[in-house]
This record gives structure tokens, C-alpha cells and sequence, in this order.
């Protein structure tokens, strides 16, 4: 039985950009096994859309938080719906679609 897929929008306030933010997350999606992307918004917060299982997207958040060099000061977390065939997870640039 396939465990059941969920997607969440995070987007992260702080002394987030300029500090390895968007390759940390990168490394630990991965190492998480979820797939989506990363990505810097113009007014100084990043935005992950990070999939799988729902223990993994916790622990994305938490080991997000738990970096020394990365001051996440607000966490917002909205579950959106899954996106079918997503492979791997990369980091976006500034206005690139999906």
C-alpha cells in the first residue's frame, strides 16, 4: 500500500535569505524524500512547496528551524493539493513557473 501524499506551502519569515536557506532545504528535502521546490520571494521570505509524508514535512520544518545559521522568526504552513508526477526536489528562481 502506497502511503498517502500530502503537499504543503511553507513560507518562512526571518533572517532567512543570504544564509544558505534555499540549499539547506534543498539537502534536506532530499534527504527527506520529498519532492517540490524552494525559492526566495522579493519581499525577503522563501517559499517552500515541499511533498510526501506528512512525518517528513514535519521534519523538514523542524530541521529548518534547528539551523544555527537560519533565523526563522514566522512559520506559515497552508496544505495544498498534491501534484501528480513531481520528481526530485530543486531550488526556483525568482519568477520561474512551476
Amino acid at each position: 500500500m502506497k502511503t498517502a501524499q500530502t503537499r504543503w506551502r511553507i513560507l518562512f519569515s526571518g533572517h532567512v535569505q543570504r544564509v544558505g536557506f534555499r540549499y539547506t532545504a534543498l539537502y534536506l528535502a532530499r534527504a527527506l524524500g520529498l519532492t517540490g521546490w524552494v525559492r526566495n520571494l522579493q519581499d525577503g521570505r522563501v517559499a517552500v512547496e515541499a511533498q510526501g509524508r506528512a512525518a517528513a514535512l514535519r521534519q523538514l520544518v523542524i530541521r529548518l528551524k534547528s539551523q544555527p545559521h537560519i533565523h526563522i522568526e514566522r512559520t506559515e504552513i497552508l496544505p495544498i493539493d498534491p501534484v501528480s508526477r513531481e520528481s526530485g526536489f530543486r531550488v526556483r528562481r525568482e519568477g520561474e513557473n512551476a
